[in-house]
């Protein structure tokens, strides 16, 4: 079988190993010219450090059986990280008048060539503005301390790590956009004969980025990074105004790993009749009771209240609630629950997962970091910069270009120590409905993503925004398909009511975007009873469906 390995369509993306050394030690060079006049200055940097990400895409995306979309890119981007000050108090320091942690410069965008002279005179520039900008920084930083009370439990603003040396590259694959044009063009002719699917697409969206990093701590880094996703994408709206999405997701590191074009085929032929039935489906009331949230719905339940929260910089940030924070050491999730971030962990059942890499954005390796242990908070996820009771970077430092590093999620893994069958989780959840008085519960199978709330001005809350939810009967009925409804609430109050946990696992692939942009996470789980949840209405739209009828074909 043929999966577009070994046509050479993108070539410009593959360098000789020779190109990308020398790239390496030009960085290198200017690294240290640079930063000796640095440390000469009024307001010496203590730290600098280079990093090119070169990155290449290719998107091909299709609609009705035509291609709507077929874009190879290329770029390079040089990000600068300079420090003023120590390690101890830096320009990065949070001040409680901003909303956040400071900005950096945007990327300066280097030619794809290996043109010296051009190359060496960008990094200069985007040295001085970097300079310029945390002096301006470091200058408000001191200030602010002179006049305002003092932190409690004041820690550094940057971590000291062993610097590493290393070059584990891989060239850009080689995409074959004829074939691939060709398969997505055919699985979106599959939307077309239904008038009452207003959008779709089918989409492929292949990305690598060869990374370079060298620091004057002394770590030289070159290292390569690469995902694929598949998706499909539908939606319709129901008679009473209400827009109603399905989306599916596949991802993978290489072109093998992708489902057959049968099997997505037949997925979305299911997704197809599905959006047929949620067009039809009653709209739930508002509810609270028992539920059953799926492996992927959980898994995105835990990406939004728990992942959030224990991302490192959260802790120190002046402007977040630090939920968590006091909780360390402490039970808050039921005994049978670990949770875990492993960027080292490349699959979970077989399925690839999107969060994997081998060094962070920082120059950190990669850690497995078990953040709960038998439900008793025990980590955060962490960045270079340190927080009370953690002094180093767990390799948790990820950003696109043109962000400043934070704490971000990887691979979020919900391990269940004790589990049961589907089916007796099911049962379990009719047990429950019947304890409460409850005429059914409810089983959230799908999810479209969800947002939460950490600023200390506003609730910390949560809202997972479900596709596909089921009414699960008490007395054994089946299950009936409803709609129009959000399951929301706040965190620590909703892991009380975990009880049970599912031999299956679901996972969940996607692009996560926060204070450091967009970047490709994982989150898996068992599926999870909940004996209590509430739900609110969905926001509904008052358009109505169109009364002009769809051209070339006959309503259905």
């Amino acid at each position: 079988m043929r999966y577009g390995i070994g046509i050479c369509v993108v070539a410009v993306g593959i360098a000789s190993a020779a190109e990308k050394a020398s790239l390496l030690a030009i960085l290198r060079q200017e690294l240290e010219r640079n930063a000796a006049v640095l440390r000469t200055q009024s307001q010496p940097a203590y730290f600098l450090a280079y990093q090119v990400t070169d990155l290449q895409t290719v998107t091909i995306e299709a609609q009705a059986g035509k291609l709507r979309r077929s874009l190879e890119q290329r770029s390079r981007w040089l990000d600068v990280d300079l420090r003023i000050g120590q390690y101890e108090l830096d320009n990065t320091r949070p001040l409680r008048e901003s909303f956040g942690f400071v900005e950096r410069p945007y990327p300066v965008q280097l030619p794809l060539g290996e043109d010296e002279r051009t190359l060496r005179q960008l990094v200069w520039y985007a040295t001085m503005q970097a300079y310029d900008k945390a002096a301006e920084e470091y200058a408000k930083v001191i200030a602010g301390r002179a006049v305002r009370v003092r932190e409690a439990d004041s820690v550094a603003d940057f971590s000291q790590e062993q610097p590493r040396r290393e070059q584990r590259l891989s060239p850009h694959p080689t995409v074959d956009t004829a074939f691939w044009g060709q398969r997505v063009r055919r699985l979106s002719v599959l939307f077309a004969g239904h008038p009452w699917i207003y959008s779709h697409r089918v989409s492929l969206q292949v990305s690598s980025a060869q990374k370079f990093l060298v620091n004057t701590e002394g770590t030289q880094l070159a290292w390569s990074e690469r995902g694929i996703f598949l998706s499909v994408a539908a939606h319709t709206r129901a008679e009473d105004g209400m827009e109603l999405p399905l989306y599916r997701t596949y991802f993978a590191f290489d072109f093998k790993e992708l489902p057959s074009e049968e099997r997505i085929r037949q997925d979305i032929e299911r997704m197809i009749e599905l959006l047929r039935r949620l067009r039809e489906a009653p709209i739930l009331e508002t509810y609270a009771g028992p539920a059953i949230l799926s492996g992927e719905a959980a898994a995105v339940f835990f990406h939004e209240i728990l992942g959030h929260r224990l991302e490192g910089h959260r802790q120190k940030d002046p402007q977040s609630a630090q939920l968590l924070r006091d909780f360390l050491g402490k039970q808050i999730l039921p005994s049978f629950l670990d949770v875990v971030f492993d960027p080292l962990q490349r699959y979970r059942d077989g399925v690839p997962l999107a969060g994997s890499y081998t060094y962070d954005d920082e120059g950190v390796a990669a850690q497995r970091v078990v953040v709960v242990e038998k439900g008793v908070l025990r980590n955060f996820l962490l960045n270079r910069t340190p927080i009370p009771g953690f002094a180093h970077s767990n390799g948790h430092g990820r950003r696109q270009p043109g962000m400043r590093t934070v704490a971000r999620q990887s691979n979020l893994l919900v391990v269940a120590r004790e589990s049961v069958s589907p089916e007796e989780l099911r049962q379990r959840l009719r047990e429950e409905c019947r304890r409460q008085g409850l005429e059914f519960g409810l089983l959230f199978d799908a999810v479209e993503g969800g947002f939460t709330f950490t600023a200390r001005t506003i609730p910390n809350a949560f809202n997972v925004m479900p596709l596909v939810v089921y009414k699960v009967y008490a007395d054994g009925r089946p299950d009936e398909l409803v709609r129009g409804v959000d399951l929301i609430g706040t965190p620590l109050t909703t892991f009380a009511h975990i009880v049970a946990a599912s031999s299956e696992v679901g996972v969940f692939n996607g692009i996560c975007g926060a204070e450091s942009g967009n970047i490709p996470v994982s989150a898996s789980s068992p599926s999870l009873l909940v004996s209590r949840i509430e739900v609110q209405k969905k926001a509904k739209s008052d358009e109505r469906p169109p009364i002009l009828p769809p051209p070339f074909v006959q309503s259905e």
